[in-house]
């Protein structure tokens, strides 16, 4: 519940319009603002005008980027000259008057927000989306492979630590601090000298739903199915290794469902032999695609939540994961998934298809477990910590 002295936010998030983990949650924040009629303004880079939009206490701004932008992945970039819109900025703040600035990382949108909120001596808040520092190792292994193993392995930890090292200083300047999972909260807290608040993820579990499947119920092929980004971070390997294990253990009848884009795609086509591959899905479709999948794969070691895993389990799909980062947090193994390292992964997805009744019980307490997770309250818990931090700016400057 809101309190009459509700914060006014302007939030800058690293994407909106993209397909990844903060576009998503940065999209139902918004609509949670709406919902709620909370004063919200979310400055976003898009290919919109430059024109402010006012639906009631909810404003919307989108920046675009310039000639100068290079790509980051095959739907996110970035603009070096995106300072160029601080004086368009500076007007719309001093409209909009907030009493917080939150951004969500070091994009030139956060540095754009973090960069206002300092000039106008406002809170500023941040939460963790992404694990820079481990993709920023995943990024380089074309390099660490050229180098003897030790040599690797040691200049690999080198890069990691240093990245993380640099992103927590970059996030030591907000007063509050968000994060999907307790274990990334206790290290930033540890880094920084700032406190962290839990910021996980909800699902829409009207949306993501088990009666959404639409296979034939004679259909005895299991379907795998993978939901995300196509590229190296998101461990895609890992689901051409489980492919080859399965086979080897004598699993028959598996097909995958790859839903996404990426730089790798092409990569993964070759080598998966028995998999539809249906770009990126939305709505309907999506809920479609996951509600007739079998077992969700996931094996990325870097995520630091999953929304992927939870809206599985929301359509009724136990998921497998590994023991590194956000996911592992959201499967209870042995319940509604399984937790597995690589070397055990294709036996863990074995285990749950080779038992139809243990299967069927895991469908169940998937949807259980993701019914407990809204996206109200999240937003709450994320607005609690706001209200801290700007009563705490108040009394100071009393």
């Amino acid at each position: 519940m809101m309190s009459a002295n509700t914060p006014r936010v302007a939030y800058f998030p690293d994407s909106f319009h993209e397909v990844n983990g903060v576009a998503h949650t940065s999209r139902h924040f918004e609509a949670f603002a709406q919902r709620r009629n909370l004063p919200f303004l979310c400055v976003r880079a898009g290919e919109r005008s430059t024109a402010l939009v006012e639906e009631g206490n909810v404003w919307t701004l989108e920046l675009p980027r310039g000639f100068l932008s290079f790509a980051l992945e095959k739907d996110l970039r970035f603009d070096p000259a995106f300072v160029r819109h601080v004086p368009l900025m500076d007007e719309v703040l001093e409209r909009f008057k907030p009493d917080l600035v939150h951004i969500t990382g070091p994009s030139e949108v956060g540095l754009l927000g973090a960069w206002l909120g300092r000039t106008m001596e406002l809170p500023l808040a941040a939460s963790w989306h992404t694990n820079v520092h481990e993709y920023t190792v995943r990024r380089s292994d074309w390099l660490l492979k050229l180098l003897p193993e030790r040599q690797g392995v040691a200049t690999g930890q080198a890069i990691e630590d240093w990245t993380m090292a640099a992103t927590a200083r970059f996030y030591a300047m907000a007063q509050v601090l968000y994060a999907p999972n307790p274990e990334l909260c206790t290290q930033l807290e540890k880094l920084t000298g700032r406190t962290c608040r839990l910021m996980p993820r909800g699902v829409d579990a009207a949306l993501f739903h088990p009666a959404k499947r639409r296979r034939d119920a004679a259909d005895t092929t299991r379907v795998l199915g993978f939901v995300g980004r196509l590229s190296v971070e998101k461990n895609i390997a890992g689901l051409v290794a489980v492919q080859d294990e399965l086979e080897r253990m004598g699993v028959e009848k598996v097909t995958f469902k790859i839903v996404g884009h990426g730089g790798d795609e092409q990569w993964l086509r070759e080598r998966l032999r028995r998999a539809e591959f249906t770009g990126v899905l939305r709505g309907e479709e999506l809920a479609t695609a996951y509600a007739d999948m079998d077992v969700f794969v996931f094996p990325s070691h870097t995520d630091t939540f999953g929304n992927v895993v939870l809206e599985a389990q929301a359509s009724g799909v136990p998921a497998v994961v590994t023991p590194d980062g956000g996911p592992k947090t959201i499967v209870r193994d042995g319940e509604t998934g399984r937790i597995a390292d690589d070397a055990g992964f294709a036996a863990a997805v074995a285990e749950i298809l080779g038992n139809a009744e243990k299967h069927a019980a895991m469908r169940e307490a998937s949807r259980q477990h993701a019914l407990e997770m809204s996206w109200d309250a999240v937003f709450e818990g994320v607005y609690a910590g706001y209200e801290g931090v700007v009563s705490r700016r108040a009394a100071a400057v009393l």
